[in-house]
């Protein structure tokens, strides 16, 4: 996972008011209500589950990973934001196409992370965290990365960690056939059916950031039985190594 250069500046990105924050808050949710029709019109994908999503408060969205678009899909359908973390890359490039590119992952939800060091997880799973318990949706990937082979491998336990660590509700999310939206190490993307389907929420008591592993590891393997019940996915029980150059 990428390394947050300050995780409390990455929450202040979406939640820190100005003299313009109605009008960036109003513009932003209108231009993800957007992509959300272009991809309802385009793809034609069949949802359910979506009357899951908490209305009020923090809460965790876990999902499978089959694509590059996975996170961007889930910010756009679901009835409130959902934070993922994104390269800080797509936050910095120059001229129009980069203003653009800027304004689509803010308005879809999107923190910007730089990778660097090693200790990116711990940091990235302590801004989540935070921008949970702040009352706000964030989204994780148990696996990692994406599955190249539309396997679902063993849940790292970042996400276990998140969920005793904060007590909020945990999400489960199905993906089904994301990967033919754009397949692995192509920048083309074309308009394919896929399923979501959301799962019922989790529940965990909330232990605090030191809590015994044990609670974490069952907490994972509870996760991941509920997203292996959603997707349908073949399981693999050894963890899912990223390729040399992972760009998610």
């Amino acid at each position: 996972m990428s390394r947050i250069s300050n995780p409390a500046e990455a929450h202040q990105v979406s939640t820190t008011p100005d003299a313009h924050e109605p009008e960036r808050v109003v513009t932003h949710d209108a231009i993800r209500k957007a992509f959300a029709i272009a991809v309802k019109l385009g793809c034609r994908p069949t949802i359910t589950g979506l009357e899951n999503t908490p209305t009020v408060g923090g809460f965790i969205v876990a999902s499978n990973h089959l694509s590059f678009l996975d996170s961007v899909l889930i910010q756009a359908v679901f009835p409130r934001p959902v934070s993922f973390f994104a390269k800080a890359e797509y936050f910095t490039q120059t001229g129009i196409r980069g203003r653009a590119m800027k304004l689509f992952f803010e308005s879809v939800g999107s923190v910007p992370v730089e990778r660097q060091r090693q200790s990116a997880s711990v940091e990235a799973l302590y801004s989540l965290g935070s921008i949970a318990s702040a009352g706000h949706g964030v989204g994780i990937y148990p696996e990692g990365t994406r599955s190249r082979d539309g396997r679902l491998y063993r849940g790292k336990n970042g996400v276990g960690w998140l969920a005793v660590a904060t007590g909020l509700p945990v999400v489960p999310v199905g993906l089904r056939g994301t990967e033919s939206l754009q397949k692995p190490d192509s920048h083309m993307i074309r308009p394919h059916t896929f399923e979501m389907h959301v799962g019922e929420p989790l529940h965990f008591p909330k232990l605090g950031e030191k809590h015994p592993l044990p609670a974490r590891r069952q907490a994972t393997d509870q996760i991941m039985d509920a997203i292996a019940a959603l997707s349908g996915q073949e399981r693999v029980a050894s963890y899912n190594a990223p390729p040399a150059e992972a760009d998610d």
